[in-house]
């Protein structure tokens, strides 16, 4: 892991003295939290314009009853 530049650092250790975390820890994984669930948004917002950019959609098949699980699941690409 990198050290954090000294600025980082004295803003951490103030949002600690504050009360707002427990300690060190808690700030940066709260911190990493909140980016992964920002991550996690960007993606579906990715795949939500992927699928309005693919076009119109068709109709479901009794196939599709089989295998929308198990892509949804990663199993396939």
């Amino acid at each position: 892991m990198r050290a954090l530049p000294e600025s980082m650092l004295d803003y951490i250790d103030d949002r600690v003295a504050a009360g707002s975390f427990g300690n060190t820890g808690e700030y940066i994984g709260d911190r990493v939290r909140r980016d992964q669930q920002e991550q996690a948004k960007k993606r579906l917002r990715d795949i939500i314009e992927a699928g309005r950019a693919s076009g119109r959609g068709r109709r479901r098949i009794k196939a599709d009853e089989t295998a929308l699980p198990v892509i949804a699941r990663g199993k396939i690409d």
